[in-house]
């Protein structure tokens, strides 16, 4: 139950930061607001780790296989592509596109068993549910 509760904050401060990036877009530079969400973001960061965790940033020299060290890279052009996609599209099509786009691809990849992650089954019933998801989507669109 806590893992639904946390993947809920999750979308919602996703959907939020979408939003809130997006204006502040509009009022500077792609490249001004995308840097100054990446800065507050390692600045939130070292606080909390300053106050709760304090391990040593020398374990990430350690990590294997090394390209899963791209986190931060992902990070940028999300940020990117998340401005861009509510600016045109709006935060709810943009929302929805993006969230149908992350099932899709986590689901492949735990059908494959790529990354390390275990190798799941295929299933016709989670098939359907992407295909209703993306239903949805048409669904919200429709106009009448």
């Amino acid at each position: 139950m806590t893992g639904i509760f946390i993947a809920l904050i999750s979308g919602a401060l996703m959907s939020l930061q979408g939003i809130f990036n997006t204006e502040v877009t509009k009022q500077s530079s792609m490249w001004v607001s995308a840097s100054w969400v990446q800065f507050s973001a390692l600045l939130t960061c070292l606080t909390i780790w300053a106050a709760s965790d304090r391990s040593s940033f020398s374990v990430l020299v350690k990590i294997n296989p090394r390209y899963v060290l791209l986190g931060g890279v992902f990070g940028a052009f999300i940020t990117y592509t998340v401005i861009q996609s509510m600016s045109s599209l709006g935060p709810a099509k943009s929302t929805m596109l993006i969230v149908i786009a992350q099932l899709t691809i986590s689901w492949g990849v735990e059908l494959l068993g790529m990354f390390g992650v275990e190798k799941g089954d295929f299933s016709i019933r989670k098939l359907l549910g992407l295909l209703i998801a993306v239903a949805g989507v048409i669904l919200f669109e429709w106009e009448s």
